[in-house]
Parts: C-alpha cells; sequence; structure tokens
C-alpha cells in the first residue's frame, strides 16, 4: 500500500486540517463541526477536471462500496477549488456521478482559500495557450480525518480503491 500515514512521511508536528465554513451542494452552510463524530475522506478538486478529479472521486465511490456497512460512519467531500464555476447546483450535479454520498462543497473565494490552507491543498487559475477557457492546476491526495477532526492518513494519487478502503479501515479499527 503506498499510503503516506502519520508518522510515515508525515511530521507529527504538521498539522493539516482544522475549522471551516462552506456551503454544501443543497445550499445549506456546514462547518467542519457538521461532521464530527464522523470519518470524513476529503477531496479538493473542480467539476470541470479533465481528468484525476473524476477518476479520484471514482476510487472514493468504489472504496466505500467495498467498505460495506463501515461505511455508514464515512462522510466522502468533495471540496471545490474553482468556486467562480462551481456553484451548489453545479456540484449537486457533479457529485450524483459517482453516487448519493458523495458531498459537494463550495464558498467564497476566500472560504476555500482558507480551507485549502489549512489542508496544505495546491491550488491555481491556468489558461493554456489558445484556449478561451481555463482549468485548475491543483493537488490531488485524500485526506482521511478522523470522527475527532485529525488527520489519520493521507492517501497519494493513483490508489486502487481496494487499497484507499483497506487503509480506512485499517484506520477505523486503530482508533
Amino acid at each position: 500500500m503506498n499510503v503516506a500515514q502519520l508518522g510515515t512521511g508525515i511530521s507529527a508536528s504538521v498539522v493539516v486540517g482544522g475549522p471551516f465554513s462552506l456551503v454544501d451542494d443543497p445550499g445549506q452552510s456546514v462547518t467542519d463541526q457538521t461532521y464530527r463524530g464522523r470519518w470524513m475522506l476529503v477531496y479538493f478538486g473542480y467539476t470541470f477536471c479533465p481528468d484525476v478529479c473524476p477518476t479520484e472521486l471514482q476510487t472514493i465511490a468504489t472504496a466505500l462500496d467495498k467498505l460495506g456497512p463501515e461505511a455508514k460512519s464515512v462522510v466522502p467531500l468533495f471540496i471545490t477549488v474553482d468556486p467562480e464555476r462551481d456553484t451548489p447546483a453545479a456540484l449537486a450535479n457533479y457529485v450524483k456521478l459517482f453516487g448519493d454520498r458523495l458531498v459537494g462543497l463550495t464558498g467564497t473565494p476566500e472560504q476555500i482559500a482558507s480551507v485549502a490552507r489549512a489542508y496544505r491543498v495546491y491550488y491555481a487559475k491556468v489558461t493554456p495557450k489558445d484556449s478561451t477557457t481555463y482549468l485548475m492546476d491543483h493537488s490531488s491526495f485524500i485526506y482521511l480525518m478522523g470522527p475527532d477532526g485529525k488527520m489519520r492518513a493521507l492517501f497519494r494519487p493513483g490508489e486502487s480503491a481496494q487499497e484507499l478502503a483497506d487503509g480506512v479501515r485499517t484506520r477505523m479499527a486503530t482508533s
């Protein structure tokens, strides 16, 4: 398994995650406290992403299927890095492509910048040559946050759904 876990590739002094205030895909205000008591799989991306986002979101959806009943205690969050285009309605349409469990979150550019900083996420607007539209360059990690809001594992891009499910199951069993 190619998973960076606390104590393995991540300094114990590095704090990842923290308070946030965003809007979910039905348009309701949510905070990090909304999800306390549940495990969170957090992924940052955007709905216009041509490749890595849909791949990683499908991996999350399949991993949740593989977790079976244990998945009930996990909430998968997709936080946009493109709040200009990713309205709650756009997110609602997009996350449904990956099943009923995924929750899309957006906010103001300032709110997104704040949560991205808390999770140490890189993102930047990029306009390719000869293009009239932009893309968002962004890091692509899946964060496993514990019921207490602390990071328990960091999954690199390209992990299989089985590896993700096994990593989540292991962390849930040892907490």
